[in-house]
């Protein structure tokens, strides 16, 4: 299916000389060679600061269905299946064609600080106040610094005068400088985030587009070249998970996982915060309320102890975001106890019986599905 990359530069060269043009609202952070099909299956979100998840942006998609169909999906036509297949992770049909709803690209500017994250809240609140449309909360990672999972680069991008250039040479990131960082996030946290930081308040005031500014630069099969520059014996990489809280227990919360990790011996790679705003149309919602989104990539070992300690941090995770009346998403992994799941998504046992009521030769099959399937037999 066509990915970001694709979409945003048809967008782009289709209005191009145009007074006036449209762009897409959100996408996820991190990576771009992703499908636009795949981003409303897990119904993902990005960096808007008063945005909602994917469903949001999407008026109607086309889906063709167990019995090989084509069914268009809206608010309005086969609302059940709009609701089930957005968040839905390719269960109800494959996605053939999206219709997005669009935003104007707007002309933005960078708005850098670093900071404690104690009153993170009311900055986020203060600088949507000012009119900021995006923005989050890079975290450091040094288990062995008190800055840990308290300091971090807070980055704004508000809107400006549309008659501001957006020059040529303004300061990025080529590839071997993210090579480089991710290397020192292994093997020298503090140094990583020093230099990171110094390099994001280096481009504060910088003017970028709405849209593009979305893109990211992702490398691939990164950890290979990382295992063998840091002599590793085993095979590593970095899973992800993200939690879910009431954004005033922010604080608190991640004061009780610096406390976690900094005895179970599993290493933060990276982390980010964001807000999400509550979604209330797709069926297995994960932005129930509006939360603050704290994403964390752990640095797993590919052994069997390694996966384990993985799997045993992340279940920390979600219990300590389950104590703040949080939640977890359901994307990244199948770590989290059947506790954790039917506290998190009750509904979860239904949409199992509605998956299988519109497929009911489940067709349509994953391992994801296979094992919340055994789950709740």
């Amino acid at each position: 299916g066509i990915m970001w990359p694709a979409l945003v530069g048809h967008l782009l060269k289709a209005q191009a000389g145009q007074p006036r043009q449209w762009g897409i609202r959100q996408k996820q952070t991190g990576a771009d060679r992703l499908t636009i099909g795949g981003a409303l299956a897990a119904n993902v979100h990005g960096r808007g600061l008063r945005m909602k998840p994917f469903i949001d942006d999407v008026e109607s998609f086309e889906l063709v269905d167990a019995r090989g169909e084509r069914r268009t999906c809206s608010r309005t036509e086969n609302t059940e299946l709009f609701r089930l297949a957005i968040g839905g992770y390719g269960l109800f049909g494959v996605i053939s064609t999206v219709s997005l709803r669009l935003t104007a690209r707007q002309k933005i500017q960078r708005v850098v600080e670093v900071r404690d994250i104690d009153g993170l809240p009311d900055a986020f609140e203060r600088r949507i106040a000012e009119g900021c449309m995006f923005g989050d909360f890079q975290f450091a990672v040094d288990e062995k610094s008190d800055d840990f999972l308290r300091k971090g680069v807070f980055s704004c991008y508000r809107p400006v005068d549309p008659a501001t250039q957006v020059p040529n040479d303004q300061r990025e990131l080529v590839d071997e400088d993210w090579h480089a960082l991710l290397l020192l996030a292994h093997n020298d946290k503090a140094t990583a985030f020093d230099r990171y930081s110094k390099y994001y308040l280096s481009t504060s005031g910088q003017i970028y587009w709405s849209d593009t500014h979305q893109m990211s630069t992702y490398l691939d099969d990164y950890h290979v070249r990382l295992d063998t520059q840091l002599g590793a014996r085993d095979r590593a990489t970095e899973m992800i998970t993200e939690i879910y809280v009431p954004r005033r227990d922010l604080p608190s919360f991640m004061s009780e996982v610096a406390r976690v990790f900094r005895g179970n011996g599993v290493p933060i790679v990276y982390g980010t915060v964001r807000l999400i705003e509550q979604d209330d149309e797709s069926f297995l919602a994960w932005a129930t309320q509006p939360y603050a989104c704290i994403i964390f990539n752990l640095h797993t070992v590919h052994t069997e102890d390694g996966i384990a300690r993985a799997g045993q941090a992340f279940r920390d995770l979600i219990d300590l975001g389950m104590q703040r009346g949080g939640r977890y998403y359901l994307t990244y992994h199948r770590h989290a106890r059947r506790d954790q799941v039917e506290a998190c998504y009750p509904q979860l046992p239904e949409f199992l019986r509605l998956k299988r009521t519109y497929d009911p030769q489940e067709r349509f099959q994953s391992d994801w599905y296979r094992h919340y399937r055994q789950m709740f037999a």
